[in-house]
């Protein structure tokens, strides 16, 4: 029993020993950019299924300004405009915006009613008679 106990704990040092041998010699430092920019967009206009959205954005250091719209199901664009920086924190305005402006109807312009011609009483067709 002793001589296994004494395998198992030579084969966790060798095992340990490895795995400190295999260790990396240096260890890769991660670039960084004290002001980092970008700018990117996209826009999709699918006539077939009435897809229709968009999104821009652009970065400047710590500041971010973008826009994003999209069809909401009840027929207006939803549109939300944002920013973002260390100071205010995120900020987003949004805005809806019909796809068909409204159709307003005039109501026709009538001229004076004529005057009504004079009638004589209408009789009934028949009579009821009581019996």
């Amino acid at each position: 029993m002793a001589i296994k106990l004494a395998v198992a704990l030579t084969f966790c040092a060798v095992v340990n020993a490895a795995f400190v041998a295999v260790a990396p010699a240096a260890v890769a430092v991660e670039e960084y950019d004290p002001h980092p920019q970008y700018k990117y967009g996209y826009d999709v206009q699918d006539n077939l299924s009435g897809d229709s959205k968009g999104h821009v954005e652009e970065r400047d250091g710590d500041v971010v300004r973008g826009e994003y719209s999209l069809i909401d199901s009840d027929g207006f664009r939803r549109v939300v405009s944002y920013t973002a920086d260390p100071i205010n924190g995120f900020n987003a305005v949004l805005r809806r915006e019909p796809l068909v402006a409204p159709v307003v109807a005039s109501a026709p312009v009538l001229a004076a009613p004529a005057p009504l011609a004079a009638t004589a009483p209408v009789a009934p067709a028949f009579a009821y008679s009581q019996l």
